[in-house]
């Protein structure tokens, strides 16, 4: 009987031994010259969909920009950009790449999320384009006009029809998928289409089709933006600072190598090399110091502050959100400050 009882709490004792350390959280010793930097194996999950602010993020990857800022990521791409926000907004990804509106809305849903960094902002690689016969926006009442339900392009539907004197309630609104919507518009299934690039290639194909209004008539409105849980900054803020850091490793590998950075984003995009080159001036890709002056207090859409409370104003009168949110912690802009500050000769 004692036997037994020995070999019982021996074998508890195995057993907690066992757990404790399966349950130690692990980290990885990697060398650099003399140094050794200790860094949490667990890859930070970060979502990107397509778009032509984000597709340089693929370049990172295939170049080993992450590496290089000893940070550990597992890139997610998305074929659907909603899928992406409402990945971060479920806990499944630590960050995402994301529009201003569309983060003001996971915001005001209950999501802890933060802006981090300005990827660029939309300069008319938003579009609502339009079937043949219909040359002003007034020409929408009482058509079908498909668009992405909640994202940047229905919010740029909105935008438009406001500015014509219109509503939703004036169009037939057709929720689809970015995808699907322009490819239901090339189908001839819809009127008009709100899409991005490069979508909008594949909506231009619609024999007729033009472009109505872009995001180019609404300097400032679409802004993207890296944005992460505030669950990794309190966690892993080193890891959030190289994130920062990979971003302009590449845009200053853009610069030096041109032509590979294009075909790196086309391949991504599904496009030719010269088809995405047509997206450039319809993106503008911010320096550092424009994202510096971005996040510093304004009164105009320059200003990411006072363009917050633009898009959230305009968000509650059009019904995409049910409440306001607290727009007071959304911005942190300390790591775009220390890349800066190393920077400086």
């Amino acid at each position: 009987m004692k036997l037994r009882t020995l070999l019982s709490l021996f074998a508890v004792f195995l057993l907690s031994l066992i757990v404790a350390v399966s349950c130690t959280p692990q980290v990885q010793t990697s060398t650099s010259g003399n140094s050794a930097t200790i860094t949490n194996t667990a890859p930070i999950q970060v979502g990107f969909s397509a778009w032509p602010g984000w597709f340089p993020w693929q370049i990172a990857q295939e170049q080993k920009l992450f590496e290089a800022n000893k940070v550990n990521v597992d890139l997610k791409w998305f074929d659907s950009y909603l899928d992406s926000i409402n990945a971060l907004r479920a806990g499944q990804l630590d960050a995402n790449t994301q529009t201003l509106n569309d983060t003001i809305s996971s915001v005001a849903a209950g999501s802890d999320q933060v802006i981090v960094l300005v990827n660029d902002n939309s300069t008319g690689n938003d579009k609502i384009i339009v079937r043949e016969g219909i040359n002003s926006i007034a020409d929408l009442k009482g058509k079908k006009v498909a668009a992405e339900e909640g994202t940047v392009d229905h919010f740029l539907l909105l935008l438009g029809l406001k500015k014509a004197g219109l509503t939703q309630a004036d169009i037939q609104f057709q929720p689809l998928e970015t995808g699907a919507a322009a490819a239901a518009f090339v189908a001839g299934q819809v009127d008009a289409v709100g899409v991005f690039a490069p979508f909008t290639t594949k909506a231009l194909e619609r024999s007729g089709s033009k472009e109505l209004f872009s995001s180019k008539d609404f300097p400032g409105a679409i802004p993207d933006h890296l944005v992460v849980s505030r669950k990794l900054i309190n966690e892993r803020p080193q890891d959030v600072q190289a994130l920062v850091n990979t971003w302009f490793a590449t845009l200053d590998f853009m610069n030096a190598n041109q032509e590979k950075a294009y075909a790196i984003m086309a391949k991504r995009a599904g496009v030719s090399v010269s088809e995405y080159k047509a997206y450039d001036a319809g993106t503008k890709i911010f320096t550092l110091e424009e994202n510096l002056k971005a996040f510093n207090p304004g009164n105009d859409m320059a200003s990411l502050r006072y363009a917050s409370g633009e898009i959230s104003k305009f968000l509650l009168d059009s019904g995409l959100t049910k409440q306001a949110p607290n727009l007071n912690q959304i911005f942190d802009d300390r790591f775009v400050k220390a890349y800066a500050t190393k920077q400086k000769p």
